[in-house]
């Protein structure tokens, strides 16, 4: 999961707990790839970006993960006639976005599986085909945990298979490159937590177990680790507040953490403790670094940018330089291939869409 209003405020991250509402034009002319000039959208700061070019133009567009050979992408995408948030796919370096979900209920948090055809979201549609309310942001900024949301698969030929069917919020699933087991997030035993399934959804694993939010899983390229996000409280009034809002489906995610974990739960290490949100962490084809987003270089917290870090914690760099919302980076299989989402060369103040750069390392 994951979210936004542009940018600049947590709501650009709300998406990362599956409460993004996006609205777009994305497909057809609109949406070419040649519409803006190649490297006119690169910052002179982006020394490791190349040949930006911009995917979709206007509306809201995010989480667009590439397929296994790289020639496409899934993403998440809200658009007339649809009220919130759908999973369409697309060709890599732009075209037309063709419906995957049902056009029922919020989805969120795509991704493929190896053979390239499946899709694996989640949805909330059995709940209801209405799209769930938003969050009660008279608690403030927060995310709201739907119940409703379970993991499926979109077979090849249309028909949806159900791979979580316990009460509460099961969401935020990735892949395997090894292709043999799903990383997801879920509220299946009260607290947030990171588990693991086959591709069937057999054999669920626990991960994590601490008390708080953990999130945004991603694995290593060789499967052997994986990355996340992390929000622990500390003192017993950060651990009320975290409780009561879990009691009503809510977190606050001011402050989110990174860390590493072996992929069988063992091993959990600090990557990045910043007192800033830092999400959408994914691994670098080395499988040594991590790039992610982060608003740590904003003192009011609203403007997100794509840094990067090894696995150990060393060698913090800042990637982009957008003064408005970066985030939810992904590298090419190839790796040469940098997609993220971004609300540079806004249309209107509220558009985040999808750009493919060139990785000069």
């Amino acid at each position: 999961m994951r979210q936004r209003t542009v940018l600049v405020s947590l709501a650009s991250l709300a998406v990362l707990a599956g409460s993004f509402p996006y609205t777009s034009t994305a497909g057809g002319d609109e949406n070419s790839a040649s519409s803006v000039p190649p490297d006119t959208l690169r910052l002179p700061e982006e020394t490791h970006l190349r040949n930006i070019r911009q995917l979709t133009f206007g509306g809201e567009n995010a989480e667009a993960y590439f397929s296994p050979d790289g020639r496409e992408l899934v993403l998440q995408i809200t658009r007339p006639p649809y009220e919130c948030d759908q999973i369409f796919r697309m060709p890599a370096e732009g075209g037309d976005a063709v419906l995957v979900s049902t056009g029922k209920g919020r989805t969120t948090c795509s991704y493929f599986l190896p053979d390239g055809k499946t899709i694996l979201y989640s949805s909330t549609h059995l709940d209801s085909p209405d799209c769930p309310p938003k969050p009660d942001f008279s608690k403030g900024y927060v995310w709201g945990l739907y119940p409703g949301y379970d993991i499926f698969v979109r077979n090849p030929g249309g028909s949806l298979r159900r791979l979580t069917e316990t009460p509460g919020y099961d969401a935020e699933a990735t892949v395997s490159p090894r292709g043999d087991r799903i990383v997801f997030t879920s509220l299946r035993a009260g607290d947030l937590d990171i588990y693991t399934m086959n591709l069937d959804g057999s054999g669920v694993t626990p991960v994590t177990a601490m008390e708080g939010y953990e999130g945004g899983p991603f694995f290593s390229p060789d499967g052997k680790e994986i990355v996340f996000r992390a929000y622990y409280p500390k003192t017993e009034a950060e651990r009320k507040n975290y409780r009561d809002l879990l009691a009503q489906n809510l977190i606050r995610p001011s402050v989110l953490n990174l860390y590493v974990v072996d992929a069988d739960g063992k091993n959990r290490r600090l990557v990045l403790e910043n007192n800033s949100a830092n999400f959408a962490p994914y691994f670098f084809p080395d499988g040594q670094r991590i790039i992610f987003a982060s608003n740590a270089a904003d003192p009011k917290g609203r403007d997100f940018d794509l840094y990067m870090i090894g696995k150990d914690g060393t060698g913090l760099t800042r990637v982009t330089y957008n003064d408005t919302f970066d985030g939810f980076p992904m590298f090419s299989p190839d790796g040469r291939r940098l997609v993220f989402a971004s609300n540079r060369n806004n249309r209107a103040t509220h558009d985040t869409n999808i750009f493919m750069a060139d990785w000069i390392d």
